[in-house]
Parts: C-alpha cells; structure tokens; sequence
C-alpha cells in the first residue's frame, strides 16, 4: 500500500512493525521517526517514516542536500540520530549492528581503490579488512563476486585500466563478497557514462531477481524508473511518499491530449463532457480524462466539427508524480 508521509502523518507504531499506514509486507528497512539535527539547529533527516520491502529494488529518491545519505549512514550505524529508531533486517540499530550488517553489504560514497593493484587484489584488501571472514576462503569468495558482477575476464587487469562502469561494478563487488540478504547503493551511477550507467543497472536488476532487496539512493530519477519496483521522496529532509511506483503513478490523474487547429471549439467539447482541468493552446487541447471513454471524446469532437489531427491518453511519469507531490524540479537524466 502507498504510504503518504509528512505533515499531518498518522502516530506510527513502533518499528518492529510498519508505520501506520505502511505495507505490512515483510520489511528489510523500518524506521519510526528518525530525526537527525546537527550543531546549530540544522535538521537533515526530519520525523522519516520508512518501509522498504524484502526483495524489492526501492529508489530513495530527492535532490541533492534532501536528506538522502544522511539518513543511510543512520541506518547503517554510522550516524547516531537525534530521535527515532530504525530496524535493519528486523535488528534494531545500532545495538544489532553486530547482527545486522554481516547480511548486508553497502556502498556509501565509493571505496577507496589502489590503482596500481589489479582488481583481484583490491578485493582481496577489502576482504582481508572483514574479521569474520575466513582466509583459507579468500580466492572464493574474490572469484565469485567477480563473476557476479561481470568482471571475471579482467580479474587481473589494474584498476587505473578499468573503465567507470567497471570500476563501480567492482565497488558493487566489494560488496557481495559475502551472501548479502540488503544491498545499500548511495548514487551508484553517478557520474556515469551511458554504457557504465546500463551496466550498473543491469547488475542491480540481476541482483534483486537473486532475492536480494536492494536499497538505492539516487537522484536521477530516470534512472530509478528504469529500476525501481518502490520509491520514496524526499524533499528538505522530509518523506513526502514512499510506496510501488505503479501505485503512486496511478493515483495521478491520466490526461487525454487532442492536437487539432480547432483548439476552442476542442475544449467547449471538453468542457461540456465534464472533463477537468482543461487547457487550450495553440493547435493542442487537454483534460484529465477521468472516466471518459476516449472513443467518446474522439466521437463529440468530430461530431461538432472538430478536426482531430491525434489523439492520445497520457499516463502521468513518475517525473510528473515528482514534481506534484514537492512542488519542485527534478534531475531527471542527470
């Protein structure tokens, strides 16, 4: 269920189960007022109510400054919160960290590579820095999230070699190199070209179809579309809708787009048939279309003599969805 947050949102219950509102669906993220304030009055994170759902691919989606890594490095322990709690995988943070954070694997602002090691051996490094992780095991563990993440062939070229595409996939590999049951990505296409951004992409999709929930912060909101099966948006700090994409976009209205010369003879039609929200421009007419048949529309306009030169049904974009719920612009392609 679609869950709309911010001013005036209902008392949520406690985070071992969903905030009021909330799916009740199994969660690998719950948060219950999580609030960070830092010296100075300055609020970054402002009451979140946040449910990720096990084995989704969920955008945490805002401009840059929203809120967005602040609240991760809460989740993850990093940052101690002002108020509020938060569950990661069903473990309160941060007494559970210890608990937590072996299933989880996170990139937070990119790791630190060597460029003059191969990428073999920087994982190698990153493993080695893991306590619980067994030695004798290494060159297993290394392969296989190589391979996972495409980068088997180029195991020993060195890192200054690799392309950008590839030198996130190998951070996402530092990543799963353990069994991962929440994967946490702050901007992992950032600063991509298109083929390194499709590669990205095309890996996170690969991993969440493993039954890994994914949990991406970004805000290229073309990116999460192509993505994501969940959102939520943030504005100032503020979680203003979280929920399915195709539920947030289905709760706009869809509008019916008539391009014709007749332009006010189109929206008297339009007017007349009840449809809201019209505007006429030159030689384009629209409405929300409602209930409205648009074979109906199409037979009233030519009826009263209304040259129809097309016709079409627009369902709102999750830009469109964006820009209503906050009121603001949006990267779109970054």
């Amino acid at each position: 269920m679609t869950t709309m947050t911010g001013e005036g949102a209902p008392e949520a219950a406690s985070p071992r189960g969903a905030p009021a509102g909330a799916s009740t669906e199994p969660a690998s993220i719950l948060s219950r007022g999580l609030t960070k304030r830092f010296a100075g009055g300055q609020v970054a994170v402002d009451d979140l109510h946040l449910t990720v759902p096990r084995g989704s691919v969920f955008g945490f989606l805002g401009p840059n400054g929203s809120g967005k890594t602040t609240t991760i490095r809460m989740l993850l322990g990093l940052v101690q919160p002002t108020s509020g709690a938060c569950e990661v995988l069903g473990r309160p943070m941060p007494a559970g960290l210890s608990e937590a954070l072996p299933k989880v694997g996170a990139l937070v602002e990119g790791p630190a590579f060597y460029p003059y090691l191969s990428g073999e051996a920087n994982l190698r490094r990153y493993d080695a820095a893991d306590p619980l992780a067994d030695p004798r095991t290494v060159g297993a563990r290394v392969g296989a999230a190589l391979d996972r993440v495409g980068l088997g062939a180029a195991a020993g070229k060195r890192y200054r070699a690799y392309s950008l595409g590839m030198r996130q996939r190998l951070a996402i590999a530092a990543t799963l190199l353990g069994p991962r049951e929440l994967l946490v990505l702050d901007e992992p296409t950032n600063g991509l070209d298109p083929q390194g951004t499709r590669e990205v992409r095309s890996l996170i999709k690969e991993i969440a179809a493993d039954g890994t929930t994914v949990f991406v912060s970004s805000h290229l909101l073309a990116e999460v579309a192509q993505m994501c099966s969940h959102i939520g948006v943030m504005r100032a700090g503020r979680l203003v809708a979280q929920g399915p994409i195709a539920e947030l976009t289905a709760g706009h209205a869809a509008r019916l787009r008539v391009e014709t010369p007749h332009a006010a003879r189109a929206a008297a039609v339009l007017d007349r048939l009840e449809l809201a929200g019209v505007r006429a421009a030159d030689g384009e007419v629209s409405a929300e279309i409602g209930g409205v048949p648009p074979e109906r529309v199409c037979a009233e306009l030519v009826g009263a003599g209304v040259a129809v030169r097309g016709l079409a049904v627009l369902r709102p974009s999750l830009e469109e969805v964006f820009v209503d719920l906050t009121g603001e612009g949006f990267d779109v392609d970054g």
